[in-house]
């Protein structure tokens, strides 16, 4: 119980319609094929409830996904999703409860070490130890931009497959790419998400096209709009998988060639998306680095000695977590030269020290403990702590998460 009378507990099943009425409400979002998808995915057991009485005010919920980690391992990780406040009931802590609540049940019940979200703001969540750990580049190219005449682009042909047909293709081409660090898994069920095609998602738009290739697959949906020179559609590339180099540049040659598309936009393309360098002229592609999934290191211990790193380290770090006490204080980490960690608690003088958040941000090897460090947010106390542990940590390629839950 809170000091202002508020109580937390575990939702069930009867408490769902309050649920889905606090998180609608909160998200300003009502779509009623939305809530029937997650009736079915939300893990009430693992959704907590903060009352007034009777009333839910607030809640959030936590969904069992594994995520690959750098040297491709799978690891559980809690999906943490519709974390809402009641119109009406904000400033009253009912956020700091959740996230509270969350955190030390997962602690105290040796569950996932990892926690992870997609953020709908990107001022709430650093305070609660999350750092951004993937990002996207949201890229726009004009359509028919010509690629360089060398880029192969196979012999094989990309065909558009109605719904049922393309669903049975695309689950074992994602699941051909679950070796990249960020892959995050899905179920069946967990699929109904990502290719919700209702009205409010559709946002005046088509329905979703699927384009399959034999090594890979673009879902995506056309905006309509002309000017007085006739039809200027824009294409949304929802999610572009692709197996082998040749597929990826066919999957984006079909798509840029698409008639009347004007402008291709893909906003959650990987950082890494080759496109710029297909394109004949790279500058015909725009970027903008958007934050993706941003990660929690619930047991630090157990996170850190989970990934594989690349290159090998000795080094005490000095944790500072005030929302997490069971993780403060100075843990040393030594990495063989296989990659494989260790990570003790330890009274030895500290390397460097370090946040909850910043922990998070470099976890998954692409944000650079370096850059961190540049910009004041990580204190080296031995000379070369900070390079050594920065290459350690980075994995190549660069991870990637879609962030679909």
């Amino acid at each position: 119980m809170t000091d202002d009378g508020l109580t937390t507990r575990a939702l069930t099943d009867a408490d769902f319609d309050q649920f889905r009425d606090v998180a609608a409400g909160a998200f300003l979002t009502s779509d009623p094929e939305l809530w029937e998808v997650n009736r079915a995915l939300l893990e009430m057991d693992r959704t907590h409830g903060v009352f007034e009485g009777p009333e839910l005010i607030g809640g959030g919920s936590i969904l069992t996904r594994d995520l690959t980690l750098p040297g491709g391992v799978r690891q559980p990780v809690a999906a943490v999703t519709w974390v809402a406040t009641a119109l009406g009931h904000r400033r009253r802590g009912v956020l700091s409860t959740v996230m509270a609540t969350q955190l030390t049940g997962l602690h105290e019940a040796g569950a996932e070490p990892i926690a992870c979200l997609g953020a709908s703001e990107g001022g709430i969540y650093r305070r609660f130890g999350y750092g951004v750990t993937t990002e996207w580049a949201d890229t726009e190219v004009p359509g028919k931009s010509p690629f360089r005449p060398e880029v192969d682009l196979g012999e094989d042909r990309v065909r558009e497959l109605p719904r049922d047909r393309a669903w049975a293709l695309i689950g074992d081409l994602y699941e051909r790419t679950a070796a990249e660090t960020g892959w995050m898994s899905r179920t069946p069920s967990q699929w109904s998400l990502p290719l919700l095609d209702t009205p409010s998602v559709r946002a005046g738009g088509s329905a979703l096209h699927f384009a399959l290739h034999p090594q890979g697959y673009a879902i995506y949906r056309v905006h309509f709009g002309s000017d007085a020179r006739g039809p200027r559609y824009r294409l949304t590339v929802i999610e572009l998988v692709a197996t082998t180099p040749v597929a990826h540049a066919a999957l984006w040659r079909y798509l840029l060639d698409v008639d009347w598309v004007a402008e291709v936009r893909y906003p959650k393309c990987p950082v890494t998306d080759p496109i710029s360098s297909l394109l004949a002229d790279g500058r015909q592609a725009i970027r903008r680095h958007l934050d993706a999934l941003w990660l929690r290191i619930v047991d630090v211990d157990r996170a850190l000695a989970a990934r594989h790193y690349s290159a090998p380290l000795d080094v005490v770090f000095e944790v500072v977590d005030r929302r997490c006490p069971w993780n403060e204080g100075r843990w040393r980490l030594s990495v063989d030269q296989a990659g494989t960690a260790t990570v003790v608690a330890t009274a030895e003088a500290a390397d460097l020290t370090i946040g909850a958040a910043e922990l998070g941000a470099i976890f998954l090897g692409s944000t650079r403990l370096s850059t961190l460090a540049a910009g004041g947010l990580v204190r080296e106390h031995r000379a070369g702590a900070i390079a050594a542990a920065s290459r350690s940590f980075l994995a190549d390629p660069v991870p990637y998460c879609t962030v679909d839950f």
